[in-house]
């Protein structure tokens, strides 16, 4: 990754390739520690840009709110 990718774009091709290897879907907890994220929740505005970039879905199950691309 170049030293340009900013923050965003970053997370978002770590969320896509994990969910992409994850085709069940993850909850937010899960994401964060697969991929050893600080933040205890995820960026709302990035979440919605993601939603129209990758196809993120979050859909609510037994287990929490599922994250899956479309």
């Amino acid at each position: 990754m170049s030293e340009q990718t900013n923050p965003y774009e970053k997370f978002k091709i770590q969320i896509e390739a994990l969910l992409k290897a994850e085709p069940a879907g993850l909850t937010w907890t899960e994401v964060k520690t697969k991929l050893g994220l600080p933040q205890k929740a995820p960026n709302n505005l990035w979440v919605r840009m993601m939603e129209k970039d990758i196809g993120l879905i979050r859909e609510k199950e037994q287990r929490g709110t599922v994250w899956k691309l479309k």
